[in-house]
């Protein structure tokens, strides 16, 4: 599997913006999050604190820097940006706009439009809108443009030669298939190739996105819609059985088995052979829900090889060029997901990844 690519989902929060000032208090970063978790039983580990890069801010050059070399170091190919575009409008776009204008990190990557509506919820009852997501054929075309100065750069992830972009709920856009032609003829014009197209499937498991449009789908991970009880903020008797007989007095936190969780999420993988694989280091987002989050425990280095091997495995029976794996996260801290090293486990995670990966490449990584 000489052309396979390992690419790391990536998270650019990881600095203060205007907007977070306002709505969440001055300074805010997703470390304010991290930092806040708190222990909910007795093992539960948090809070999560990192190891080599510290608490480190993605306006910093040397930062990134450092990112891309423990990236390379372990056998990862590039980053999958998330990108956030609302009508016009980015968030969260420092760090990107740097590694473009710069050419620094020397690294690969490629984008995903994290297409959702920002909102969050006031006392568990009311939703609040920060930023609407919005659609039209006119703001389709701008977006185009604008993403066709990045696939133009020498650095961005292509497959045939054709730059790799994904979108995270491409159901949410009406007209979707009038709407990606609009993209493919918009970058076609621009720069004279046609994007390779990426539908996510976190919110439609399995569904073959080919159908819309799409040139292939990513299997994202984790679905916590195939968690019981995950999704469901409410009081539950069977999620309180649940937590008892795993010796957890909180009735509250969804707790699951990272490895049951993950044979669940590969049982139920997509059966049509238009597809990417993900898979994901580990789960705990009580540092952005507390007690409403979800908490997967028995995860850690073996159990996550065990995922990244049988990933590989299907991606052997791939045509050469088609061959990518998405490591869902780099650095989703808030999520108890993430490659980047932390105090627990260091480099655990990167060093399950790279063997798995060198098994099926043969060699050394660079």
């Amino acid at each position: 599997m000489k052309d396979l690519k390992a690419l790391a989902v990536y998270l650019p929060q990881f600095h203060p913006i205007v907007e977070n000032d306002e709505w969440w208090g001055k300074g805010f970063t997703e470390w304010t999050n991290v930092t806040k978790a708190q222990q909910l039983f007795s093992g539960h580990y948090q809070p999560r604190l990192p190891a080599d890069l510290g608490f480190c801010d993605l306006r910093l050059p040397e930062t990134r820097q450092a990112q891309a070399d423990l990236a390379r170091q372990y056998g990862i190919d590039g980053f999958c940006y998330y990108h956030y575009w609302f009508e016009g409008r980015r968030l969260i776009e420092r760090p990107f706009n740097e590694v473009l204008a710069s050419g620094k990190p020397d690294f690969p990557f490629c984008l995903c439009w994290a297409n959702e509506t920002w909102s969050r919820r006031w006392l568990g009852e009311e939703q609040e809108v920060l930023m609407k997501q919005g659609y039209s054929m006119a703001d389709h075309e701008r977006h185009a443009a604008w993403l066709a100065q990045a696939f133009d750069d020498q650095r961005y992830v292509r497959v045939a030669g054709r730059p790799v972009f994904l979108i995270y709920r491409p159901l949410d856009i009406p007209e979707l298939q009038l709407a990606l032609d609009v993209y493919r003829q918009t970058v076609s014009r621009l720069i004279g190739v046609d994007p390779y197209l990426v539908g996510v499937d976190s919110h439609k498991p399995g569904m073959d996105l080919r159908t819309a449009g799409f040139d292939a789908s990513m299997n994202f991970t984790p679905q916590l819609g195939f968690v019981p009880n995950a999704l469901d903020d409410r009081f539950s008797k069977k999620r309180l059985l649940r937590n008892f007989r795993q010796g957890i007095w909180n009735s509250r936190p969804t707790v699951a088995n990272y490895g049951q969780s993950s044979d669940e999420m590969w049982r139920r993988r997509p059966t049509h052979d238009g597809w990417f694989p993900s898979v994901f280091v580990g789960w705990d987002n009580t540092a952005r829900r507390g007690q409403r989050g979800v908490v997967m425990l028995d995860d850690g280095p073996d159990a996550f090889a065990k995922n990244v091997r049988r990933a590989l495995g299907l991606l052997q029976s791939r045509p050469q060029g088609e061959q990518i794996l998405f490591v869902n996260a780099w650095n989703e801290w808030a999520e108890g997901n993430h490659l980047e090293p932390d105090q627990r486990h260091g480099h655990g995670y990167l060093k399950a990844l790279q063997q798995e990966l060198q098994a099926v490449r043969g060699g050394t990584s660079a």
